[in-house]
């Protein structure tokens, strides 16, 4: 394991984490924008850019959720954390790195007809993502020396993630393997809390 900053509080990790995933989440609007102006220029009325442009609206609604929510998550995770090793830095750039790429299969997904390729790539963009995330729970989790005894990463947010996880790989297989899937395969998503919620029957009953 690396070793542990105690000179650096992990506030500034959190803070560049929210300004890059702002930029991200604002590139995605940016393709709307441009759509407005060609739009006009191909003779389009209001409605029109709205009807005609269905796809990139939708996905850019669902990179926005997507986003926000694993944005939430990371904030959550690193209310656990009081200090950091070099390591969880490079696994936060890497969680990063995805969130950047996001936009670009999102536009794909707006732009191309959807099949195996672009649901596989995208759904694909969002298992590493969660995989990511997953890896920083389970690093902070019962290690001592970044994990804040007064508020420990709990066997059940732990296991959230990880089943979060479990679920998206599925979806993807799902998404790219299978005809006709697509992006319905990434409904399964929602069963997360289920999956919990059997965990927790799961410990009362033992």
């Amino acid at each position: 394991m690396s070793a542990v900053s105690k000179t650096r509080n992990p506030d500034r990790l959190v803070l560049f984490t929210d300004a890059v995933v702002a930029i991200a989440i604002t590139l995605l609007i940016l393709p709307l924008v441009e759509v407005v102006t060609e739009s006009k220029a191909d003779g389009l009325d209001a409605p029109e850019v709205i009807t005609e442009h269905w796809p990139q609206l939708f996905s850019f609604l669902l990179s926005f959720v997507v986003i926000a929510n694993f944005w939430l998550g990371h904030h959550r995770v690193f209310e656990h954390v009081r200090a950091y090793t070099s390591a969880m830095m490079r696994l936060n750039l890497a969680w990063l790195l995805t969130i950047v790429f996001l936009p670009f299969p999102t536009e794909i997904v707006g732009t191309y007809e959807s099949d195996r390729f672009t649901a596989g790539l995208y759904t694909g963009t969002i298992l590493v993502l969660s995989i990511c995330q997953s890896a920083l729970t389970w690093m902070i989790h019962d290690h001592a020396e970044l994990e804040n005894p007064d508020n420990p990463v709990g066997p059940r947010e732990l296991i959230g993630s990880l089943a979060l996880t479990g679920l998206t790989l599925i979806a993807f297989l799902l998404a790219a393997l299978v005809p006709g899937v697509k992006f319905y395969a990434l409904l399964l998503l929602i069963l997360s809390p289920v999956v919990l919620r059997g965990w927790d029957l799961v410990r009362k009953v033992s």
